[in-house]
């Protein structure tokens, strides 16, 4: 799949107004009769992604396309997105004026119009093509929107078909797309490397675990991603109910977000030191799982005591990111499906972060703005450090009470993270079980263009 526009140059392309509900009158008056009578007797009224063509009354069409009000705009995103997967074949230049933020929303809102997720089942291709419009830097949304479909890909792809191996096939076919290097450590070799936690969530599996490490980029600040990969969670021994199993082909979206936003770093060539790691495992059941009430040792030294074997990704990440810390690099941000307070504290359609980091979170929350990506920042609340303290160990994996689940899971995190001075974790649900405009039912990107914006605001 491509999602590109149209070529500048292309001849004929058809004149799209964004129109406002609150400008559809004046709009209307502007317009040849033929037009305006065209307009008013089908009922256009700038509704967010209504879509019409009218003859010009010159043998040829204008395209129109609802806007919205800006309330509206402020509860419905990507309205363009809508009246891109509407319109008839043609190709359309966008004629209304933007401000440079919306314009770019506008073009990444067509293109993401187009993905389709058509692996298993073939769907009609997007038939509308845009002109990328005057000032927008059309390489950068396209390499954007490409991103994106990499990571919806990758999440939307079951785990029949998407186990530790074949996110490793992935990672290594976007190394080799962009020259970027690339080491994996496999099953009982993690032990040997010291990495006695991914082993110890992945080896029930028959599809053995690893720790796919690739790096890209000479210059720069030294940028570590860390995504969580768990390819399917069953929960373990503490085994999920059947409709909490259903989405857990989703629980590796923190490893397909790294991936996706690497893939769009390496294409816009950011002067950054980048580095990717994923610990990749898949959390089944078998007479060797581990158990609730075991004491694992971590890649730091630090012993945990497992209340529940549900609560896989962090130990996984742990490892990686104790890793990732040990060269220092300046900065670490860490992506998973980790909790689902995350997802009763803010819903499904907010990615919440954490950071000690006072310059970082101001970026993120601007460049999520800017962005059309909403994130949310959230505590490291040190009081709540002795809720992850048990009584036999350094750390709980699952501490009881069922008070601030999201908050817990980062401290723990955080205390993996050491000795980086700017570490950043982002909890997210990466899923869409409504369809929305440019968001269709499915795989869902989220903090990733906030995290772009930030990386690109550091660098200018």
């Amino acid at each position: 799949m491509s999602l590109t526009f149209a070529p500048a140059e292309s001849k004929d392309a058809i004149a799209l107004h964004l129109v406002p509900s609150e400008a559809v009158a004046p709009w209307m008056e502007g317009l040849p009769e033929a037009a305006s009578g065209w307009c008013s007797r089908l009922g256009f009224s700038g509704a967010p992604g209504q879509a019409m063509l009218a003859p010009d009354g010159n043998g040829g069409v204008i395209a129109a396309a609802g806007y919205g009000s800006e309330e509206q705009r402020k509860r419905s995103r990507f309205p363009l997105a809508a009246a891109a997967a509407t319109l008839p074949e043609g190709t359309y230049r966008l004629e209304t004026d933007l401000e440079p933020d919306a314009a770019n929303e506008a073009a990444l809102s067509w293109l993401l119009a187009g993905y389709r997720f058509d692996r298993y089942k073939s769907g009609a291709a997007q038939k509308a093509k845009l002109v990328a419009p005057a000032g927008v830097d059309a390489a950068r949304i396209e390499a954007i929107a490409s991103g994106e479909a990499l990571t919806r890909d990758l999440i939307n792809t079951p785990a029949s078909d998407m186990g530790p191996d074949e996110l490793e096939d992935a990672a290594r076919a976007l190394a080799s797309e962009f020259g970027a290097d690339i080491d994996v450590t496999v099953g009982d070799t993690l032990l040997e490397k010291n990495f006695p936690l991914i082993h110890a969530v992945g080896r029930a599996s028959p599809r053995a675990p690893r720790l796919i490490d690739m790096r890209w980029g000479q210059d720069g600040p030294a940028i570590t991603l860390v995504g969580k990969g768990v390819c399917f969670d069953t929960g373990g021994l503490n085994l999920k109910p059947g409709a909490s199993m259903g989405l857990m082909k989703k629980d590796m979206g923190g490893a397909a977000h790294v991936l996706g936003l690497a893939r769009t770093i390496m294409a816009l060539g950011l002067r950054i030191r980048l580095r990717v790691l994923v610990p990749a495992a898949e959390n089944s059941v078998s007479g060797n799982a581990f158990r609730p009430g075991d004491v694992l040792t971590a890649r730091n030294g630090k012993t945990i005591e497992i209340n529940n074997t549900d609560a896989e990704g962090r130990l996984v990440l742990a490892d990686a990111l104790a890793y990732a810390g040990e060269e220092t690099p300046d900065r670490v941000i860490s992506m998973a499906t980790l909790t689902g307070a995350a997802r009763v504290a803010v819903g499904p359609d907010i990615a919440p972060f954490f950071t000690d980091d006072e310059d970082l979170a101001a970026a993120l929350s601007s460049a999520a703005r800017r962005m059309a990506d909403p994130v949310w920042r959230l505590p490291f609340h040190e009081p709540y450090e002795a809720m992850i303290e048990p009584a036999i160990a350094d750390l709980d994996n699952a501490p009881k009470g069922g008070f601030a689940g999201a908050i817990t899971a980062a401290l723990f995190l955080r205390r993996f993270a050491a000795p980086v001075s700017s570490y950043t974790h982002f909890d997210i649900y990466a899923w869409n079980a409504n369809g929305a405009p440019g968001r269709p039912v499915g795989a869902l990107q989220q903090g990733a263009r906030a995290i772009l914006g930030a990386i690109e605001d550091s660098l200018s």
